[in-house]
């Protein structure tokens, strides 16, 4: 998160420039203390801000460029602990209700402002689909009150991840952990120099730096750790990333490491460029990150920030302090705010499109109301002297009002739209118990249905398709978990025949469609869900944590399934599952050969498998071209959507056991495949289906489990 600090700087560190003594009581007073402005600074905030907005615009053409927050982290400790040593060394101490009310009159007004607009945006269906409120509703709340780190934490999201729906706010993560700095970060110097003055005979620079030393290297090894173990929320954990804070405190508190030798400053500075390239274009979302990897961009960071002499145009430091790159640094803060709620917003808005154009366009939108908002919010609000006139306490109170007032915003709009969400959760329900005759899939799959037209009709609505998935989440492992969690569906006779249905999301997918299919036919259901992770042998090619916890949930899926006996096995996978090709000639074969490893070990128990052909995989969720544009006009070409060469499909021919059945030609026809198919919404996001649609296919699938199992539900002989 780009800091609005603009005008911090280090340095002369050694000694202030002057002793205060004391400061006016009846006001509160911006910090007596010089600083010298470091232009180039301000450039490398520019570089911060650019490869996180262009990742967040085209992130398969700068897959590592999330790493911009890394160095907005790196900046914010440089600049701040320069800024609190200063005052340190002036006063013998920290005014604290002064400094967190300066950072609140820089930060809160472009803050909440974004905020209030995320609130009546999504509070208003025309904008933005109904199905996503709830959720944007409490992160709103938690990014109001700077903990949507550890909302995110808690929840296990996966900030890489390029599937789902990223709510607007989704990016305070990184404004809330810098918060979080702004009021740990002070006591902990506080903390240090209190130690130095008392116990080490006034030695307090000498103690803070021991102590942010300490810190930092605590962090980082926690970090490393976190990351391994549990990688998800060691994304946004706070103590996962003080660290990177401190690395940049420890170069604003040793001058030696400010490098204003010719060579070394040229050399130093380039290297630190050279490592932000490097990482913006290699790294990616199977990057084990933060971990240790994130100390390349750090260090790249840092290395940018100590190359201090700018004497000769071609140095990183001059590069930098070029007009352009300055003016970008300035407006950084408010860029960062707003661009990535206009993402999330816009494919939602009437008539606006994905094309190369329409990102283009908002790009440009996201320039000018950053500069807007640097003009007539930021600046005006930092110095505005109905606040800076009175004591810090005032600025204080009224920033927890204006918080109050966006909440308060947050919930009315909740209010305003709760009658609809439940209007909207109860037709998908009514939908599900009657649909309507020849509806979804029958279409296509039952003669007589052939002459049924439903002409623009689409169920449920693609405002709330995103609400129509499989409620038992409890089922579903995801991230590192390895537990092979089962449940159970169903009837409660033990002697009824067992189906186990097992696989990534594209299974579960069909949780709540098969749970139904056993209680009408009389069978038990238990289910091994695990995100990004089908029934296989082959490993994943993602690194880390991810691909081994993928492996050991394998193994132990395995165990539970030789503890049961049960009749017949459905399985299903993501087509585009990214597998290791180590041993064999391709990707392909590689995947080919898991699947089969894995199914024979059930059939050579006499376990038939019964799979699918996934389903077509959208680049973008076609609900948002549904609400604003017809049916045929949302429909993707076949060979853009539709994985031909499909792993599970190669696996199952000519496989004995195995019973392989294909939707393709109810999704697709030889030339384009449709989001919609008799009158059902067939998608609820870029790749999975709808409850709803899955649910018209129930008689195949059906019909499937019976014929492996024999007419009368017992295991085919």
């Amino acid at each position: 998160m780009p800091s609005a600090d603009h005008e911090l700087g280090p340095q002369n560190l050694r000694s202030p420039s002057r002793t205060v003594t004391r400061e006016p009581s009846g006001r509160s007073p911006e910090h007596a203390e010089p600083s010298r402005f470091l232009p180039h600074v301000q450039g490398l905030r520019a570089i911060a801000v650019l490869l996180v907005v262009l990742y967040h615009f085209w992130p398969g053409r700068l897959s590592g460029g999330y790493v911009g927050v890394d160095v907005f982290f790196v900046i914010s400790g440089f600049l701040i602990t320069g800024h609190l040593m200063r005052e340190l060394e002036a006063t013998g101490g920290v005014r604290l209700a002064q400094f967190w009310a300066r950072r609140a009159r820089r930060l809160l007004p472009a803050s909440l402002l974004v905020l209030l607009f995320c609130a009546l945006v999504v509070g208003t269906p025309y904008l933005f689909p109904l199905s996503s409120l709830p959720t944007e509703i409490r992160e709103i709340l938690a990014s109001t009150f700077y903990v949507e780190n550890w909302f995110l934490a808690l929840n296990s999201a996966d900030y890489l991840a390029h599937t789902g729906e990223p709510t607007t706010v989704q990016h305070y993560w990184s404004l809330s952990l810098e918060e979080q700095f702004y009021v740990l970060w002070p006591l902990i110097l506080l903390a240090a120099a209190w130690i130095g003055v008392t116990r080490f005979r006034g030695a307090r620079r000498r103690a803070v730096l021991v102590a942010i030393v300490a810190v930092t290297a605590a962090s980082f090894v926690f970090n490393v750790i976190f990351t391994i173990t549990d990688p998800a929320p060691a994304y946004f954990v706070t103590f996962g990333r003080m660290w990177q804070f401190g690395v940049g405190a420890v170069i604003a508190l040793v001058p030696v490491l400010q490098i204003r030798h010719a060579a070394g400053s040229f050399l130093l500075g380039w290297a630190g460029m050279a490592a932000l390239v490097f990482t913006a274009f290699t790294f990616d979302a199977q990057t084990p990150f933060p971990g240790y990897m994130a100390a390349i961009p750090t260090l790249g960071a840092a290395a940018v920030i100590a190359a201090s002499n700018a004497d000769r145009w071609w140095y990183p430091t001059r590069v930098l302090s070029l007009r352009p790159a300055r003016f970008v640094g300035d407006i950084s803060y408010s860029l960062y705010l707003w661009h990535w709620p206009l993402i999330v917003i816009a494919p939602s808005v009437p008539f606006w499109g994905l094309s190369i154009y329409h990102r283009v366009a908002l790009l440009a939108l996201c320039f000018v109301l950053a500069w807007l908002t640097k003009r007539f919010v930021e600046d005006p609000a930092r110095s505005w002297k109905v606040l800076t006139s009175r004591r810090p306490r005032v600025t204080l109170w009224s920033s927890l009002v204006a918080m109050v007032v966006v909440a308060a915003v947050a919930a009315g709009a909740w209010a305003v739209n709760a009658p609809a969400y439940r209007a909207g959760v109860q037709a998908i329900e009514q939908t599900r118990e009657n649909p309507p005759e020849c509806f979804g899939a029958a279409s296509v799959l039952d003669p007589a249905c052939a002459t049924v037209d439903f002409g623009d009709q689409v169920l449920p609505a693609p405002g709330f398709a995103a609400a129509d998935r499989p409620s038992d989440e409890q089922c579903f492992v995801q991230l590192n978990d390895t537990r092979p969690v089962t449940c159970e569906f169903g009837v409660d006779d033990p002697e009824a025949p067992e189906v186990v249905l097992i696989g990534d999301s594209h299974a579960f997918q069909l949780l709540s469609t098969f749970e139904g299919i056993a209680v009408e036919n009389g069978w038990r259901l238990t289910t091994l869900f695990k995100g990004a992770c089908p029934w296989s042998t082959t490993s994943l090619v993602t690194p880390g944590a991810f691909g081994a916890a993928c492996d050991q949930w394998r193994q132990n899926a395995a165990e539970v399934l030789e503890e049961r006996d049960p009749d017949v096995i459905f399985t299903a996978a993501l087509s585009t599952t990214p597998y290791s090709s180590a041993g064999f000639d391709s990707v392909h074969d590689a995947a080919v050969a898991g699947y089969r490893d894995a199914w024979r070990g059930a059939i050579d128990r006499g376990i038939p498998v019964v799979t699918v052909v996934d389903n077509p995989v959208w680049e973008n969720d076609p609900n948002k071209c549904l609400r604003t544009r017809g049916i045929d006009a949302c429909a993707g070409a076949r060979d853009a959507v539709l994985s031909e060469n499909d792993p599970v499909r190669d696996a199952a021919e000519g496989m004995s056991g195995v019973t392989l059945l294909d939707f393709t030609d109810v999704y697709c026809d030889d030339a384009q495949c449709s989001p919609v198919v008799g009158g059902a919404n067939v998608y609820r996001d870029e790749d999975h289906l709808t409850v709803t649609f899955a649910d018209t296919l129930a008689p195949s699938y059906a019909a499937a489990l019976r014929g492996a199992m024999g007419r009368d539900g017992s295991l085919t002989q």
